[in-house]
Parts: C-alpha cells; sequence; structure tokens
C-alpha cells in the first residue's frame, strides 16, 4: 500500500512542477505570468498574472520591467464615454487580504517595441521584474502561450 502510494506521488510530482510557476515574496504570491504569442503585425505585447496579497497590510506595485523591452508600462483600461480605453498608470495598489489581478480587459503590463520578437511565441519564457514598495522585487518567468489560460478572469 504503501509502496503505491509513493509510486503515484512520484508519477505526480513532474506534473506538479510543470504546471506550477508561482513566486512568493513576504505577504505576495504570484501566480501563472502569462503573455499572448505575438500577431507578426502588433508592435507591442501584453503580460498578465494575478498578485494575491496574504497581508493585513497594502502593498503598491510601483512599476515593471523586462529585459526584452526599453520600455514596460503598467496599464489599465476604463469605460469613458461608452468606450473602452486603454490607459498608463503609474502605480497600483495590492489590497490587504485580496488579489489583484492582471487579466485581458483589466490591468495590464505592456511591453513596447520588444527587441527580440523570437521570444515572444508559444512555448517560450521571459523575465519579467515587479518593483513593490514593501515587499521589494520580484523576477518572474512569464510564459508565452498561443491563447489565454483556461479559466483565466476577464474584466468587463
Amino acid at each position: 500500500m504503501f509502496k503505491n502510494a509513493l509510486l503515484l506521488a512520484a508519477l505526480m510530482l513532474p506534473a506538479t512542477f510543470a504546471n506550477a510557476h508561482e513566486y512568493t515574496k513576504g505577504d505576495l504570491h504570484i501566480t501563472h505570468p502569462w503573455s499572448q504569442e505575438l500577431p507578426p503585425n502588433a508592435p507591442n505585447v501584453a503580460a498578465y498574472f494575478v498578485v494575491h496579497n496574504n497581508g493585513t497590510t497594502a502593498d503598491t506595485l510601483l512599476s515593471v520591467d523586462s529585459p526584452i523591452s526599453d520600455d514596460a508600462q503598467l496599464h489599465e483600461h476604463v469605460h469613458k464615454d461608452g468606450l473602452m480605453k486603454m490607459q498608463q498608470v503609474q502605480r497600483v495598489e495590492v489590497p490587504a487580504g485580496k488579489d489583484l489581478v492582471f487579466a485581458p480587459g483589466a490591468y495590464h503590463v505592456m511591453l513596447m517595441q520588444p527587441k527580440d520578437r523570437s521570444l515572444l511565441t508559444d512555448g517560450k519564457r521571459f523575465p519579467l521584474t515587479m518593483h513593490f514598495e514593501k515587499a521589494g522585487d520580484v523576477t518572474v518567468e512569464v510564459v508565452v502561450q498561443k491563447q489565454a489560460p483556461e479559466g483565466e478572469v476577464h474584466s468587463h
């Protein structure tokens, strides 16, 4: 019985590590950073993730950067005058005990004029460093995918 359980656990281990790309720094837990594959004519690419703040105090995402772009910006979608518009924001608060969702139609990171477009194809990864006011710097690996992940949150 014990041998079978051990074998089952060993077989499940690679699958667990293959799917898990999560990062923890202080009270912040960042899950599944991803980006959609860059279409040939698109000048910029967006990156998405969720920051869970498990702490009792808010933190603030001050900025982001990546070696694939000289200009990485924090953006949000807003409804203004009946139109959906994207605009740059200077910082984003991560409320205590809550999630900050970066997803299509919500907050997102824009990487302007990426230097190496070959890194933005399905299955590739690129680094993204998030600079938080309290937690400090967290570097994650962003996975490039053809489509949004299953169950991806869309904000309207």
